[in-house]
C-alpha cells in the first residue's frame, strides 16, 4: 500500500500506492498556512486541465482503437464473441435492477411509503441521468426534487456533493463488471481471493470517480495490471461503454437521492413537501390588452 517511491508508483502504474501518496499528500496541502500551497495547488489544478484536454485528443481516436480491437476478437474467436456482450449487458442491468431493490427497500425501511413519493418525484432526475450517462447533468433537477420533497437546504448541501464523490454504487458495480469482463476474454482465471481483493481495491480507487461518461473506465484501467490482466482489454468495454453507464449513472443518482432523504428522516430536517416549478402554472407573458388600448395603437 505505501510507496518506496512515488514515481516509481505511477511509472509501475501502482494505483493504490497512488491513491495512498495522494491522501497523505492532500492532508499535508491542506494544513500548509499563510498561502504557501497555494500555488502548489494552483499548479495541480492547471495540470489537471491540460491532461483533460490530452484526454479529449485521445478519445477523439478511441473509435478506430475499439474498432481494431473487437475486429480482432471476433478475428481470432469468430462472431460468437458477440454473445459475450449479450451476457455483459444482461448480466449486469440484472446486478443493478438488484441492487434497486434493495436501495429501495432500505429507503422504504427508512422512510416507509414516503419513498415512493420521492420516487416519483425523481423521474426526470433519474432520466437526464440516463439519456446523457452523467449524474452531474442530473444534479440541479436532483436538487429541486429533493426540495420538493421537503428535504432542508442545509442536509442537501451537505450530503449531495459528499454523496457524489464517495456513495458510488452504480460505478462500482460496473468496474467490478468490467474487469471480471476483460479477465473471462482473455481467458485469464482469477481465484476467489484476487476476485475479492479487486473488490476491495475498487472501492477504494473508485471514490472521486467523476460524474461524466467514461470516467470510470479510467479506474478499471489502472486497476488491471495490479491482476495481471491485459491494459488493452478496455478497449473492449469501450465498445458498450456507454449502454453500461447509462445504468450506472441511473444508479448512482437513485442511490445518493435516497440517502440524502435518509440523513434528512433521521436528522428531523424533512419538513412538509414543497411546491416546485414544474407545479406553478404559467403566467402570461404579457398582461391583456383592452380593447380601447388595442385601437389606439397601444
Amino acid at each position: 500500500m505505501f510507496p518506496k517511491s512515488f514515481v516509481e508508483a505511477m511509472a509501475t502504474n501502482e494505483i493504490l500506492q497512488i491513491v495512498v501518496f495522494s491522501l497523505f499528500f492532500g492532508f499535508a496541502l491542506g494544513t500548509v498556512k499563510d498561502g504557501v500551497g497555494k500555488p502548489v495547488l494552483q499548479g495541480i489544478e492547471g495540470l489537471g486541465h491540460v491532461m483533460l484536454k490530452v484526454t479529449n485528443y485521445v478519445m477523439a481516436f478511441a473509435p478506430v482503437g475499439v474498432f481494431g480491437a473487437i475486429s480482432a476478437v471476433i478475428t481470432a474467436q469468430g462472431l460468437g464473441v458477440l454473445a459475450v456482450y449479450a451476457k455483459l449487458l444482461g448480466s449486469m442491468y440484472l446486478a443493478l435492477a438488484l441492487l434497486w431493490v434493495a436501495l429501495i427497500g432500505g429507503g422504504y425501511f427508512f422512510l416507509g411509503r414516503d419513498v415512493f413519493r420521492l420516487l416519483k418525484g425523481m423521474r426526470t432526475p433519474l432520466m437526464i441521468g440516463f439519456a446523457t450517462a452523467s449524474s452531474e447533468s442530473a444534479y440541479p433537477k436532483v436538487i429541486d426534487q429533493l426540495t420538493h420533497f421537503g428535504v432542508k437546504e442545509r442536509i442537501t448541501n451537505f450530503v449531495l456533493p459528499l454523496g457524489y464523490s464517495f456513495n458510488l454504487d452504480g460505478s462500482i458495480m460496473y468496474t467490478s463488471f468490467a474487469a471480471l469482463f476483460v479477465a473471462q476474454v482473455y481467458g485469464i482465471q482469477l481465484s476467489l481471493t484476487q476476485q475479492i481483493t479487486m473488490l476491495l481495491v475498487l472501492l477504494v480507487t473508485s471514490k472521486g470517480i467523476a460524474g461524466v461518461p467514461r470516467a470510470s473506465l479510467v479506474v478499471v484501467a489502472a486497476v488491471l495490471p495490479m491482476f495481471g490482466l491485459p491494459e488493452a482489454g478496455i478497449l473492449l468495454v469501450l465498445g458498450i461503454d456507454h449502454v453500461l453507464d447509462m445504468g450506472r449513472t441511473v444508479t448512482n443518482v437513485l442511490g445518493n437521492a435516497i440517502a440524502t432523504a435518509v440523513v434528512a428522516k433521521s436528522e428531523g430536517a424533512i419538513g412538509a413537501p414543497v411546491p416546485s416549478d414544474e407545479d406553478e402554472p404559467v403566467a402570461d407573458s404579457a398582461p391583456a390588452l383592452a380593447p380601447a388600448q388595442v385601437l389606439a395603437g397601444k
